[in-house]
């Protein structure tokens, strides 16, 4: 068909449509005119403060009620406000909240294999675990393991690469580390132990207290945007990267299992389609302010380091050994770290092929140029 006929039958039939519903133009959603009138209540893990992270939930929210003409209101919660941040799951699992957006990491004391969800040391990066969950059988490992606790799961967000965190001294190789207090939790904090450095969980709002008195030498967070509103640089200069740890760490929306089965087939089609939205955009955000908010940091005294080779093999050597040692005892372990462990060789071939060399030529040539 040439363009002026198809135009010329798409006006007839978006003509035809408001003839039929008495307003010119296309007649408004028929779910908004069929389908039930439904509110939730999302708990965050996450303080309003942290706006791109609590920010994903309130898109996601938004998104579902513009789709749905208001008849799906979700009404997003910061942490603390109905339960606290490391209880969003349990929250989720008993009924607490029809839904929350929090990180699997956050509950390895339960299981390790709950680290899976959002990242584990020296795992993928952002895209590499995007392409895990949605074509590569993370989504299908990750959905039996939570099937078994009520709750089915959506990624809605992905920060990138974080930092290595903020230490009041250098730590200019693996000796340093030695005895050194450091805020972070988890997986990694028992390789940290191994590295000779003594783990603590410390509270988001604790923490900067805690570095100031000297309770901790050191700590981790996310990035530059949130921990600039934090403070830390007036406390500890030191400012080391990468975060290897958290390559790639993912943030999910958790969903009872029970309430997700009422939605209408429209519904539930809709939430996931929020949550894609949220994954993707919680990166691009993330991208865009990180690098602005470094250079303020800098400006502010921060002094940017990277961690030595030493601390990073050593760390490397003691996370693989630390996944096999409990993939040996926890068979649901197993079966997610083989199905992640496969498809991260496969996509590091990729990135030694044609990522990583583009990806270092634009610096080094960008490099040059402003030199």
């Amino acid at each position: 068909m040439r363009r002026r006929d198809l135009l010329k039958a798409t006006g007839a039939g978006l003509a035809a449509t408001g003839a039929a519903t008495g307003v010119m133009g296309v007649a408004a959603p028929a779910i908004a005119q069929t389908q039930p009138a439904i509110q939730w209540r999302l708990a965050s893990s996450f303080p309003k403060s942290t706006d791109v992270l609590f920010g994903t939930s309130e898109l996601i929210a938004k998104r579902v009620a513009e789709a749905t003409d208001g008849k799906f209101q979700i009404r997003p919660f910061a942490s603390g406000e109905i339960v606290p941040p490391l209880q969003v799951m349990d929250a989720v699992q008993n009924g607490t909240v029809q839904c929350g957006h929090t990180c699997g990491y956050y509950y390895v004391g339960k299981d390790p294999v709950y680290a899976f969800d959002t990242a584990v040391p020296f795992g993928p990066n952002a895209r590499q675990q995007n392409a895990w969950f949605q074509y590569g059988g993370g989504r299908e490992v990750m959905r039996d393991v939570f099937k078994a606790i009520n709750i089915i799961q959506f990624p809605a967000g992905n920060t990138g690469v974080q930092m290595g965190g903020w230490f009041r001294k250098e730590v200019k190789s693996l000796a340093d580390l030695q005895g050194l207090k450091m805020r972070i939790a988890g997986i990694t904090g028992q390789i940290m132990t191994k590295m000779g450095v003594t783990p603590s969980q410390i509270a988001g709002a604790d923490v900067y207290p805690a570095l100031e008195k000297g309770t901790i030498d050191a700590t981790e967070f996310v990035g530059p945007y949130d921990d600039e509103k934090l403070g830390f640089v007036q406390v500890a200069k030191y400012y080391y990267s990468p975060g290897w740890w958290e390559g790639g760490p993912q943030v999910s929306l958790y969903v009872n299992m029970g309430e997700w089965e009422k939605l209408p087939k429209a519904y539930q089609s809709i939430l996931e389609l929020a949550c894609a939205e949220a994954n993707g955009a919680m990166t691009a955000r993330y991208d865009a302010e990180n690098a602005r908010a470094l250079k303020r940091l800098v400006g502010k005294g921060a002094q940017l380091r990277t961690f030595s080779r030493d601390i990073m093999e050593a760390g490397h050597k003691h996370a693989f050994e630390l996944y096999d040692e409990i993939a040996a005892k926890n068979a649901q372990f197993k079966t997610v770290y083989e199905s992640w462990k496969s498809f991260l060789e496969e996509a590091q071939l990729w990135w030694r092929v044609a990522e990583l060399p583009y990806d270092n030529f634009i610096q080094l040539a960008g490099s040059k140029r402003k030199g």
